[in-house]
């Protein structure tokens, strides 16, 4: 293989996105983590989340554009994508800018994107996921919607141990023929 070869995880907080990347990059396929989540980590990231979702929007938007260019040759696994900015702005209620939709049309993720649905018996609210249950679902949706707007087909992950998800990701990324 002479090109990246990109997957993503998504789908709403608390699903279990984050250990199942760490578990495969365990395997040695590379991951990248979730933007947002550094955003937030960072200093003043929950404020900027509150009070400025469009500038919290953008920066995501500014940190996916790095981890896209830095895909490298070969099979790599994204905790969210494009579209999961999309999903979050209409869950706010504010416009897509252009350079986003430009994104999310054109940089195309060429690999399967695996959806960990809402699982209510392993969410847990933490520093950086403020979210309620409710809050989550309605997330989980609102992405999935962008997701399927922008012509990808999800692939559910099954409720099961990070070891069953682990192996249900690499099975059908070695059915692409990809690694």
């Amino acid at each position: 293989m002479t090109t990246p070869f990109r997957s993503v995880i998504t789908g709403g907080p608390g699903s279990g996105k984050s250990t199942l990347l760490q578990e495969i990059a365990v395997t040695g396929i590379t991951t990248f983590p979730e933007v947002a989540r550094a955003i937030l980590q960072a200093p003043e990231g929950m404020a900027l989340r509150a009070e400025c979702p469009t500038a919290f929007a953008q920066a995501m938007f500014e940190a996916e554009l790095q981890a896209w260019n830095a895909a490298p040759v070969g099979p790599s696994l994204y905790d969210r994508g494009f579209p999961d900015i999309a999903g979050f702005l209409q869950l706010e209620g504010l416009p897509i800018p252009a350079a986003l939709e430009r994104a999310c049309r054109e940089f195309r993720y060429n690999g399967p994107v695996f959806r960990a649905p809402p699982w209510r018996e392993i969410y847990t609210p933490d520093e950086e996921r403020i979210q309620d249950w409710d809050e989550a679902v309605a997330s989980d949706a609102a992405v999935s919607l962008a997701w399927a707007h922008y012509g990808y087909q999800l692939i559910d992950l099954p409720m099961a141990s990070v070891s069953e998800r682990v192996d249900f990701v690499r099975s059908y990324l070695e059915g692409f023929d990809k690694l």
